[in-house]
């Protein structure tokens, strides 16, 4: 006998599904989920008689009959105007990342992201900030640092009201809430939300230890490790006992 996806299991803050074990933080991010096991697709297509589950996934297939696109995604139902834009939305489904860094071994899904991140080993940063002097590799960089000067923050996260200078950090900051980790360790399984967190966490199991001390020429995986280990030639200890 199937089990009743409609039913939740609370475990503090989260609620799971029982249908395929998901859990959410949100009983908002709850419900949504749950169309995809009922079934329930009340936003229908007039042209096509297809049917979504939210009205976003509706208009966004709509725009297959207005022409504006005619090649959507099977997996989120978004659609592109050119088939060479699928392909590489695709990858972000996918996991592949077929454009690697000779410098670090760094990859990447689009060759203009591994252009971009090849900056970091030239050194390159054309773009500065008039307000405070800071460099950027490229100009998406310098326009997003621009609001911390103006304070702009239009990106709202709906659970808590938080707002964010940019879309990427609003996207970020919501995996807090529904607990999602989508960047998985293939040595040991241990997932994080960031893929900058699962790269320095990998440097654990290739033994990569990059930050030397030059005091005794012991290596450390992380610089944070590096700074502590370096008090113990420096006799500093900024931790004090109050009692």
């Amino acid at each position: 006998m199937p089990r009743n996806p409609q039913r939740i299991q609370q475990e503090g803050e989260k609620y799971q599904c029982l249908e395929c074990e998901k859990s959410f933080k949100t009983n908002r991010h709850f419900q949504r989920h749950l169309k995809i096991h009922s079934g329930e697709k009340k936003y229908g297509c007039p042209e096509c008689e297809k049917s979504f589950t939210n009205n976003d996934k509706l208009e966004n297939h709509l725009r297959i009959h207005s022409g504006e696109t005619k090649y959507q995604c099977p997996e989120c139902e978004k659609s592109f105007k050119r088939n060479y834009h699928l392909e590489r939305h695709l990858r972000i489904h996918t996991g592949q990342n077929p454009f690697k860094c000779l410098e670090c071994g760094k990859s990447f899904n689009m060759t203009v992201s591994l252009y971009r991140h090849q900056k970091i080993h030239l050194g390159e940063k054309p773009y500065e900030c008039l307000e405070c002097g800071k460099t950027f590799t490229d100009g998406s960089g310098l326009y997003h640092h621009k609001k911390i000067h103006t304070g702009e923050k239009p990106y709202k996260c709906l659970e808590c009201g938080n707002g964010f200078s940019t879309r990427r950090d609003l996207d970020r900051h919501e995996m807090i809430h529904t607990g999602e980790k989508p960047h998985q360790c293939p040595d040991c399984g241990k997932s994080f939300n960031r893929k900058g967190s699962l790269y320095k966490h990998h440097r654990i199991h290739s033994r990569d230890k990059r930050y030397q001390c030059l005091d005794c020429g012991k290596g450390f995986s992380s610089k944070r490790s590096l700074h502590s280990h370096q008090r113990i030639h420096s006799g500093e200890k900024p931790h004090q006992c109050l009692q």
